[in-house]
């Protein structure tokens, strides 16, 4: 599967920002898909995921209650909702997707987009 992140871009805190990824192929409803992030300097970490049905989804602490992930599987396209945009939250944004069982969060992502630039501004 090819993977192509788009959406980002410089937002005010506070400010909302909705992320896509679009997968190539017929075969993105077997995919299990995250979300990732990297800043300056720091190590890349897991942001969100949502299982291959739509149904199940997981996320790290800090963007609970402000980021929603979700999918269409007809338009083979994930999504990220990003509300209550913080500096802290200023990034490179990663989708990924993975065909392996298990949590969410820990999965063996092996296919991966390119970036996409988040910036939040205080």
């Amino acid at each position: 599967v090819q993977l192509q992140a788009s959406g980002g871009g410089l937002v005010q805190a506070g400010g909302s920002l909705r992320l896509s990824c679009a997968a190539s192929g017929r075969t993105f409803s077997t995919y299990n898909m995250g979300w990732f992030r990297q800043a300056p300097g720091k190590e890349r970490e897991f942001v969100a995921a949502v299982g291959w049905t739509g149904t199940s989804t997981s996320y790290t602490d800090s963007v609970k209650g402000r980021f929603t992930i979700s999918r269409d599987n007809a338009k083979n396209t994930v999504y990220l909702q990003m509300n209550s945009l913080k500096p802290e939250d200023t990034a490179v944004y990663y989708c990924a997707a993975s065909q392996r069982p298990g949590a969410l969060n820990s999965l063996p992502y092996g296919y991966w987009g390119q970036g996409t630039q988040v910036t939040v501004s205080s």
